[in-house]
């Protein structure tokens, strides 16, 4: 049986349920989910440039203040030892790379990329969280600031959720991934965050300065820790999220079939490419952010 108009006068009439009418509107709907799904990216990337702007601030208060023999030796102290992990990170970086071949031969050169950049992040964190505390005289009763003091709650919290999102699609795929691909996936993001939290939490848990040219260079010093560790542990966490979910896509890809249950693999593969550019995002800031703080007093010339 027929239903509908007829076609143009000819004589047809189309059948109810057109298939490709459905197959279009379908088509659609995916498009308009595979945009929407990267709409974060943006909202990130607006994000960290607004952080960016409130480094600048405090670099710029650093600016105002007098150059001060001690101010001096304890920035150069700072930046010495943040220099000095880096590069215990890189070799780290070049160890893995050097694992990654052992393991894998001639596999391996599709890891050497990602082996590097865990050891660089690495060395990031590492030298954020083991940073000497400050030789000057400290507030009597002791004065902490507050979290939002250093870094926008919700960039902590982006980096808290992709750390737990990562879990979650680690233990999801750990049937198809293996035993060890799993627990990559699992230890990293997540011995990221944890040396971040630490190297949050010593710098919400350390007094403030008493006075004086001292609380500027401090809290600049607090300012650029914050973000470099929510940074460097969004990026461990948010690229593996991507690989991840586009992993999730393929494998759904070929099990399931029907108009309705083919939009899930859209959903995951924008979803894996919005996390995939989102790190890139982060990780651009980041390597812009490892010049450690710096006092020319160039406003007071």
């Amino acid at each position: 049986m027929t239903s509908g108009p007829r076609d143009g006068g000819r004589g047809r009439y189309r059948l109810a349920g057109d298939p490709g009418h459905t197959g279009r509107v379908g088509r659609l709907i995916a498009v308009v989910l595979f945009i929407a799904l990267l709409a974060p990216a943006g909202l990130l990337a607006r994000a960290w440039s607004l952080a960016s702007g409130r480094r600048a601030v405090a670099s710029a208060a650093v600016e105002f203040v007098p150059t001060t023999p001690p101010a001096t030796a304890q920035l150069a102290r700072q930046a010495a030892h943040g220099r000095r992990v880096r590069k215990l990170g890189f070799a780290l970086g070049v160890a893995l790379v050097v694992l990654s071949v052992v393991l894998f031969a001639e596999a391996s050169v599709f890891l050497w990329v990602p082996a590097l950049a865990v050891g660089l992040l690495a060395g990031v964190l590492l030298a954020e969280a083991t940073r000497p505390r400050a030789r000057w005289a400290l507030s009597d009763p002791p004065r902490r600031p507050r979290r939002g003091e250093q870094i926008s709650p919700g960039l902590l919290w982006t980096m808290r959720g992709t750390v737990a999102g990562d879990v979650l699609a680690a233990l999801w795929l750990a049937d198809d991934l293996g035993t060890a691909p799993t627990v990559i996936a699992l230890a990293v993001p997540l011995a990221g965050w944890l040396l971040a939290e630490a190297a949050l939490l010593r710098v919400l848990a350390r007094p403030l300065p008493a006075e004086g040219a001292d609380v500027p260079i401090d809290e600049a010093l607090r300012t650029w820790t914050a973000h470099l560790v929510v940074a460097a542990a969004t990026v461990l966490s948010v690229l593996p999220l991507g690989a991840l979910l586009l992993r999730a896509a393929i494998d759904l890809d070929d099990r399931i079939a029907g108009d309705g249950a083919g939009l899930l693999p859209v959903a995951l593969v924008a979803g894996g490419f919005t996390a995939i550019l989102a790190g890139l995002v982060v990780a651009g800031f980041l390597v812009t952010w490892l010049r450690p703080v710096q006092q020319t007093s160039h406003a007071l010339a």
